[in-house]
């Protein structure tokens, strides 16, 4: 039996960065959440670490749920979904790709890209 706090809670973004493991993992959070920012970035890769503080703002702060894929630790999940450079940041609302791009954005274009879904 779910409560209404368990369903609510299903659907909540976490207020900080998910780690994604698996090619089903992000389906799974495509699927599950209203509005899904995947970040595709690399350690090695400096527009991806500057991206670090801005993505974990946008988590705290927005309804979006902020994914992070390592494209070193899954390189076919990055090749599956089209990634050619890093960081790429790919936005999806109720289930469907709806941006995708590739470089580091201000945290202004991305928090309005995000907005634009959620309200």
């Amino acid at each position: 039996m779910t409560t209404e706090t368990d369903a609510g809670s299903t659907n909540r973004s976490p207020t900080e960065p998910l780690h994604v493991e698996s090619e089903s993992h992000l389906d799974d959070v495509i699927a599950e959440r209203d509005v899904v920012l995947v970040d595709f970035f690399a350690d090695w890769c400096g527009p991806c670490k500057m991206l670090e503080p801005i993505l974990a703002d946008l988590a705290e702060e927005t309804d979006a749920t902020v994914a992070k894929v390592d494209v070193d630790q899954h390189q076919p999940l990055a090749a599956a979904y089209g990634v050619r450079g890093v960081p790429t940041l790919v936005l999806y609302a109720d289930g469907e790709q709806v941006e995708q791009h590739t470089g580091a954005l201000p945290a202004d274009r991305l928090r309005t890209l995000i907005e634009n879904y959620t309200e």
